[in-house]
């Protein structure tokens, strides 16, 4: 379809931000809110968006976005789950961290950790924590993924069962609201499920943006995670599935 000028502005906010909203965008171009409803239908139909509750985000269910991109998605939440998450992991223990964005936002919060190993198959968290002294890493082999730095297939499993971690650090693509931990790629679903295996306790990293979205690959269940780290309240279903698993929730909505 051929898009008008507020139509492929939409777009291009909701690519940088990760979502749009109804409420949000009717007040930037200064229209009303039926008139922003209409081109979110619009969008929809045609695929550009999938239209959420509230607004739409970027349409996405097969394939994710180009890493660049999620890098500067809902950065500034990510900052405040990874600094959540990064108090929760004491000095003197070890830890694995997988490939994400909000995993190497973690990686960034343990810089200042002291007598920890670093495990990853991520090359941009190795680079992050090169510069601490007190910490020690270690890097999975496997095939390296060139778009985004991450190490997957067979030999970064087999390096993962050597070793049995204090905690894991993951990161998602998408959460169902049946609890299922969703993302893209299924050689590195196989990497996130061996962590998950190795560790004695897991934390997940996910932004409220992860809730509308789906992915095709099963990680795990939000049942085989001790701590859920999010920046908005969850949907009633979710949250009742987590109070039923004990596992904590850490909602940093401030």
């Amino acid at each position: 379809m051929p898009l008008g000028f507020r139509q492929a502005e939409i777009l291009e906010i909701a690519n940088r931000d990760g979502k749009v909203t109804v409420d949000g965008l009717a007040a930037h171009f200064a229209v009303t809110v039926q008139t922003i409803r209409r081109d979110l239908t619009e969008l929809d139909h045609a695929g550009f968006l999938n239209r959420v509750h509230g607004g739409a985000m970027p349409a996405s269910g097969t394939h994710n976005y180009a890493y660049e991109e999620r890098r500067g998605l809902q950065a500034e939440a990510k900052a405040k789950i990874a600094q959540a998450c990064a108090q929760q992991i004491p000095n003197d223990c070890s830890v694995f961290l997988n490939i994400g964005t909000s995993t190497e936002a973690v990686a960034e919060r343990l810089r200042r950790h002291e007598n920890l190993l670093v495990v990853t198959n991520n090359l941009n968290i190795a680079n992050i924590l090169s510069q601490s002294p007190a910490i020690e890493i270690v890097v999975t082999g496997g095939t390296l993924r060139r778009a985004d730095g991450g190490l997957i297939g067979p030999q970064a499993v087999d390096t993962i069962n050597t070793f049995k971690l204090d905690y894991a650090v993951i990161g998602c693509s998408a959460l169902d609201l049946d609890g299922d931990v969703l993302d893209f790629d299924v050689q590195e679903v196989g990497v996130s499920q061996a962590i998950v295996a190795r560790s004695r306790k897991t934390f997940l990293v996910a932004d409220a943006s992860k809730f509308d979205r789906t992915a095709p690959a099963r990680i795990c269940s939000l049942q085989d995670v001790d701590g859920f780290f999010t920046d908005a309240p969850l949907a009633p279903p979710l949250a009742q599935y987590c109070d039923q698993w004990g596992v904590s929730v850490h909602n940093n909505s401030g």
